[in-house]
């Protein structure tokens, strides 16, 4: 019998979501230099080098990766010769330790999980409780698998029952043509197939914290069916020509994984969830010895780049003279380093300024010519002036659009991923325009911040209206003032062209 203690537990989870939310996955960051290597399209080169670029900053400063510090999942399997010493459940255990992790006062994470979701939704506070999954297997372990998902990945998970004939792979392949952006590839697609609806979602999301094997397996080829249809959803995948942040490219996966379960005759259910370029976890082990020691990997893993501002057809904006004729100006695709004077504001911002505007009411600032962020940051520490500060998917501003639009006299608005079609037609109605920044780039997005302080909706917390002065913030055109979108004409360029690289 083996005793682990509480405080064990506590300790280790704790440590082990400090550590990911600074450290990608050694393996992840072997495919993302691959990526780089054989990546065809500029945009897509630029987009993977600032997350690679960011990635080696958050290990250097131990500060997130992402604002989007994600929702903890924790996977214990739990040998059945253990004895937990506490008078506490394990979900209690777990939330203990996330709170500690999420009220570091030298990394503090953002705390994402709402309370009572279908009423106040309230943040929590702490980014508690976890998602817990528990599993009772033979020994004298517990074995610890812990991970933090962000949302916008998070929402595109998706479910279905084929007819037992149909082919898997067509079907992941249509749905990943139309999840657009929002889940920030190029990442990783977590397959569940078997069991039951509830026995696919927890395969998806255990298959997705597997290490990636996928440059090994290109290399020597499949050795079972499972291997021929990650293989197969590899390729076609990628050429769908979605490319890094949906900007068009020959690189859109680094893996897929795969897990499967016995399932009924009459059914094929099938569970897809992908991870983004933030992804985050660990696997560990106690044994009753005392809690597990994470040891910090060598900075020589990722490569040195550089970001050259310098070269480059890049265009200096400087967002406190805006005119409609410089924003007519702006083509899409083509790449902005942002000045001056940026506001934030994201789901709950903007779903007060409507309410707002259609009461008669004036929103708390002053829009008018001015460009929107959409971003709920990290709180700052020591001399920094915001925490890592990464866009959120801006497709959940879509429904606020025209009328913020009109009635604030909002010119730019920035965050990541494709806007919908009554979106862009609000845009080119407006003459405005939507930029793209890097998802997966937060910290390094931050440091083009050099002032910030909240100036509405305080009680929002994260995502409370800031007014921050930036420079040379780097982003793309995403969709222009005629309406023209990057995720459609990107995509379309690229598509059918990642088996030439």
């Amino acid at each position: 019998m083996t005793v682990i203690n509480e405080a064990d537990i506590v300790e280790s989870v704790a440590e082990a979501l400090q550590y990911i939310s600074y450290y990608h996955p050694p393996d992840f960051i072997r495919h993302m230099v691959s990526a780089l290597g054989r990546e065809a399209s500029p945009a897509a080169r630029d987009a993977i080098t600032q997350i690679l670029v960011n990635s080696r900053m958050a290990a250097i400063g131990r500060r997130p990766i992402c604002q989007d510090t994600g929702s903890v999942n924790v996977f214990i399997k739990l040998g059945m010769m253990v004895r937990i010493e506490s008078d506490k459940s394990l979900q209690e255990i777990v939330d203990i330790a996330i709170r500690r992790a999420y009220l570091n006062d030298s990394n503090p994470l953002r705390a994402s999980i709402l309370l009572d979701p279908l009423g106040t939704r309230k943040n929590s506070g702490d980014n508690t409780p976890g998602m817990l999954s528990v599993e009772l297997v033979p020994g004298e372990r517990m074995s610890i698998t812990v991970s933090a998902k962000g949302g916008g990945s998070e929402n595109k998970a998706k479910f279905v029952v084929l007819e037992p004939s149909e082919s898997i792979s067509d079907w992941v392949v249509k749905t990943v043509q139309g999840l657009g952006a929002g889940w920030c590839p190029p990442g990783i697609l977590g397959i569940g197939v078997g069991g039951s609806a509830d026995k696919a979602m927890l395969m998806a999301k255990q298959a997705m914290n597997e290490e990636m094997d996928m440059l090994e397996l290109l290399k020597r080829g499949p050795a079972n069916r499972i291997e021929e249809l990650r293989l197969e959803i590899f390729n076609r995948v990628n050429e769908l020509g979605i490319g890094a942040q949906g900007l068009g490219g020959t690189i859109t996966l680094l893996d897929v994984r795969i897990r499967s379960f016995p399932t009924h005759a009459a059914s094929l259910p099938v569970a897809l969830i992908p991870n983004c370029a933030a992804t985050r976890h660990m696997h560990f082990d106690l044994d009753g010895s005392g809690p597990a020691e994470f040891r910090a990997p060598s900075i020589s893993d990722w490569p040195e780049l550089v970001l050259d501002r310098t070269a480059g057809n890049y265009r200096q904006v400087d967002l406190d003279t805006l005119s409609d004729e410089e924003v007519g100006s702006w083509k899409c695709g083509e790449t902005l380093l942002l000045s001056g004077t940026l506001y934030t504001g994201r789901d709950a911002a903007h779903k007060r300024m409507v309410e707002t505007l259609r009461a008669g009411g004036q929103v708390p600032v002053d829009l008018t010519g001015k460009a929107i962020y959409y971003v709920g940051p990290v709180d700052a520490v020591g001399d920094e002036v915001i925490g890592p500060a990464g866009p959120t998917t801006a497709t959940r501003m879509d429904r606020f659009t025209e009328e913020v639009l009109a009635g604030t006299g909002l010119r730019v608005m920035i965050g990541k991923a494709e806007r919908g079609r009554e979106a862009i037609e609000a845009i080119a109605r407006h003459k405005a325009a939507y930029l793209v920044a890097v998802g997966g780039a937060a910290y390094l997005v931050s440091k083009a911040v050099k002032e910030a302080k909240r100036v509405a909706y305080d009680d929002l917390g994260m995502e409370a209206i800031y007014e921050m002065r930036v420079e040379e913030m780097p982003v793309t055109v995403a969709v222009d003032c005629r309406g023209q979108s990057i995720h459609i004409l990107g995509p379309a360029q690229w598509r059918g062209k990642a088996s030439n690289v």
